[in-house]
Order: structure tokens, then sequence, then C-alpha cells
């Protein structure tokens, strides 16, 4: 398999799920501005839409869209436990964290990586993600590690992604302790600090 990524952009939370469930797999950066790869591939011809992650299976087929490769991904290895088995209760509670996530969070932080953006929307932007940070914060009060309990699953590593992204663009994570030592928790693992590594982060 081989995933197209951008270094600490989403693509990042497909890259730690790989490393987690122990799959082989290739990497093959992307230049979001130009959409080439660093083979000097014309990336919409691999994901029309033209933004990563992709991840091209061994069949030649491509997946796109995070939440449904980090599932794909999970469901390769279910020993690895990083989705709970299709059909349940649990797994109907991955896909709301992922899709909580993906809706929310992650699009609540597009307008900060604006170089356009005005003062006003700036701070209406902050204001959006520190309200999702809460429900966050709020959903790991019960004193569970993980989103989901005591097991680490692919919501962890997108949540851990997308909530890094706060160390770039001024949004200070003081007022939420339990999602700071969730940040603290999943930076320790061998297998972010892997893919971080390997994406040139640390």
């Amino acid at each position: 398999m081989k995933l197209y990524y951008a270094p600490g952009a989403c693509s990042l939370s497909p890259h730690i799920a790989l490393r987690e469930a122990g799959l082989p797999f290739t990497l093959e950066k992307v230049d979001t501005k130009t959409r080439t790869t660093e083979t000097g591939t014309d990336f919409t011809t691999v994901n029309p839409r033209g933004y990563v992650p992709a991840l091209q299976l061994d069949s030649g087929e491509v997946l796109t869209e995070g939440a449904a490769i980090v599932q794909y991904i999970a469901d390769l290895k279910p020993e690895t436990e990083l989705a709970p088995k299709a059909g349940t209760l649990a797994r109907a509670r991955l896909q709301e964290e992922l899709n909580f996530i993906a809706s929310e969070l992650h699009k609540a932080f597009g307008p900060l990586f604006s170089t356009t953006i005005g003062d006003d929307a700036r701070r209406e932007a902050k204001e959006k993600v520190a309200r999702r940070f809460g429900d966050v914060e709020q959903k790991l009060s019960d004193g569970r590690p993980y989103l989901l309990g005591e097991t680490f699953s692919v919501a962890d590593a997108y949540l851990f992604v997308v909530t890094n992204w706060a160390n770039h663009t001024g949004v200070a994570l003081d007022a939420w302790p339990k999602l700071q030592a969730f940040m603290q928790r999943l930076t320790g693992r061998n297998t972010v600090r892997q893919a971080m590594q390997a994406e040139g982060l640390i």
C-alpha cells in the first residue's frame, strides 16, 4: 500500500494507524499547493479532489477520506483492536467520534490556516475550536485515557493530529487539562513518534 501525505496534515492519522497495525506501506509526499507528488505525479490523477490522505491499495484502487481509510486499516488487522468489531454499538461509537472530529473539530481549524482571514473571523474560528475542545474535555472527564475508554483506537490518532494543529494556530490548550494529558500520552506513543519523525515533524 502507498499513503499519499502532506507533513502534519490529517494524513498523519492513517500514517499512525498503518504503523499501529504493523502493515507494510510506502509513503509519497504531496505538495498540496501545486498538487504534485514528490515523484512528479499530478496528484489529481490519484485523488481528483486534490487533497490528502489517499491510500493506494495493492490492487491499484485508491481509498480517500481519512475516517474511511483508518477504519479500513483497522479492519485489515482486527487483532490490534484499533476499531471495535463492525456491526456493534462500540463500532458506532467509534464512527461517532470520527465524524465529530472530521465535521466539527477538523473543519473548525480550517479558517485558522488562512493567510487572508481578518481578525474578527480569526477570533470567531478560535472560539469555535475552543467550544469543540470543551466537548472533548467533557468526554475525557470520566478518567478514560482514550476516546472509547481503555483501548487506543484510530479515533485517538485522528484527535491527536487535529489537536496538534493548536500549536501552529495560536490556540493554547491550558483550559483543557484532560486534553493536554491525552496529548502527552499520545506524544509518548512509539508509533506516533515514528510517524512524526518520518514526516519530518520532530
